[in-house]
């Protein structure tokens, strides 16, 4: 009962002020008189007070996503069919193309059929263009009563739009959830008062991806009549200039149970529990919608776009598994060179050629070309910036206690250089390959960005400080640098 009352300011403003009434009569009724003005003056001014509060939450604008034409859905099309020809390409490369540390992971051959079954749905989302029915989904939080709507609208929806959808609302809304969502035209977002944070972002999610959202207001016979018309204009206030007024609706899908009194003719009086009908009829009107083309187009548009990306995270998948053998080769060729010449402290700039040759490797293998001067000038940004990060000395601190394990190894010149100069190159060539993945689906593939490939490098070293990497990769070069040492072990 508090918490209903919490949502209703006006009413627990109006029992309060009415129990003050009651104490000031008690004590003097005389007073009544002088305190109802003072009363009625309170009640204008804490309702002005509540309201000012109110309408001064902070208004985030939604900027609404641009329409949805055929042009830009034929676009779509072209853009999926070349990522996907570029799949099929790139299972298919011999060999000879492709660097040659990497020939051991070409196991893979051309999958025809994966390319055909891409090739398919990319088909079938072109037929979806000749669809003449529209489909529904139900979304919105916890105890708002969706359920309860899409149970009541099962039975009545008009001919040509179809329910394919209902999905609760999660703390924050993610990939996986909006998937289920994927084959709607129209969602009917449903709510039980003013638009909370995570509803107002998810509205605003759902209209960035092209969705035609309605709004219901549901559960209003828990509120007085007075206050029904100030929630909704509050919600209007906050989707104002990207959800028509007509696409706001208050229902009530399935209002409180009534006590009945009925005075009979003998006298005496009956009382029964009632369940008022469901107040629909102005959603019911509302989807009373003829099969409008841009909802189709916005749908097939926002699949086409994801099955683009499935395509592309398979291609990352390929390039991934090539371009970690030419990784593994240059992390041995530096901790070579470490190991046969060390120096007091590991100098990445020192192997600026050979980092380059990697960056312009692995560039080829996402199709983001470097010539040599420019890899030479990436490499020694990338070295400097390791160095002024930290990541040397906390590379060599991470691994200089599991070499102590070793003794003979120990102390061996530059077991502790090279082994650094192994780990830090393949925490690089990672960071290399995040960053062109990210850059694959990028607007703007074509310019480098050193600030973000930093970033990608500390997630990166981040994520590759664990003790079992780390020991495997120390085993693994005692095995190439020191062999001898090994084997006395």
């Amino acid at each position: 009962m508090t918490s209903e009352l919490l949502k209703r300011p006006i009413l627990l403003g109006g029992l309060g002020l009415t129990a003050g009434a009651w104490l000031l009569q008690g004590i003097d009724p005389g007073v009544v008189h002088l305190g109802s003005t003072a009363i009625w003056t309170a009640m204008a001014v804490g309702s002005g007070f509540w309201w000012l509060k109110q309408s001064s939450k902070p208004q985030i604008a939604i900027q609404p996503a641009p329409k949805i034409d055929r042009a830009a859905v034929e676009q779509a099309f072209q853009a999926a069919a070349a990522k996907i020809d570029q799949l099929a390409e790139e299972l298919a490369m011999p060999k000879a193309q492709i660097a040659e540390a990497a020939e051991s992971a070409l196991a893979e051959v051309a999958e025809p059929e994966l390319i055909q079954s891409l090739r398919q749905d990319l088909t079938k989302l072109s037929q979806e263009l000749d669809r003449q029915s529209l489909r529904l989904a139900v979304v919105g939080a916890q105890a708002v009563g969706k359920t309860t709507v899409a149970q009541a609208l099962a039975q009545t929806l008009p001919a040509g739009l179809s329910l394919v959808a209902e999905a609760t609302l999660p703390a924050a809304a993610d990939s996986s959830w909006f998937a289920q969502l994927a084959d709607a035209d129209l969602v009917l977002f449903v709510v039980c008062g003013d638009l909370t944070d995570p509803e107002f972002q998810t509205v605003q999610q759902l209209l960035q991806q092209h969705y035609r959202v309605l709004v219901a207001f549901n559960k209003q016979d828990q509120y007085l009549p007075a206050e029904r018309p100030v929630i909704l204009q509050q919600i209007r206030e906050r989707l104002q200039d990207v959800i028509a007024v007509e696409d706001l609706i208050g229902i009530s899908a399935q209002p409180a149970l009534l006590k009945v009194r009925q005075h009979l003719a003998d006298g005496t009086v009956e009382e029964r529990i009632e369940q008022p009908p469901s107040e629909l009829s102005a959603l019911q009107a509302r989807l009373q919608l003829p099969v409008v083309e841009p909802l189709i187009l916005a749908t097939v548009f926002r699949q086409t776009e994801a099955l683009r990306d499935t395509v592309q995270a398979e291609l990352n998948q390929v390039r991934r598994r090539r371009a970690l053998p030419v990784i593994e080769q240059y992390q041995w060729i530096a901790a070579a060179a470490a190991f046969a010449n060390p120096v007091p402290s590991l100098d990445l700039l020192a192997t600026a050629t050979l980092n380059a040759q990697m960056i312009m490797d692995l560039g080829a293998l996402y199709q983001q070309q470097f010539s040599l001067e420019q890899a030479k000038t990436v490499a020694g940004s990338l070295g400097s910036q390791m160095v002024k990060l930290g990541l040397v000395e906390l590379a060599s601190q991470a691994i200089a206690p599991l070499l102590k394990s070793h003794a003979l190894t120990y102390v061996a010149g530059g077991t502790l250089q090279g082994m650094s100069a192994a780990y830090l190159t393949r925490v690089a060539g990672l960071g290399l390959v995040e960053y062109f993945e990210e850059q694959s689906q990028s607007a703007e593939s074509g310019t480098f960005q050193l600030d973000r490939l930093l970033q990608k490098l500390q997630a990166v070293f981040q994520a590759n400080q664990r003790s079992a990497f780390l020991q495997t990769l120390v085993n693994q070069g005692l095995s190439r640098l020191v062999p001898q040492t090994t084997a006395a072990n």
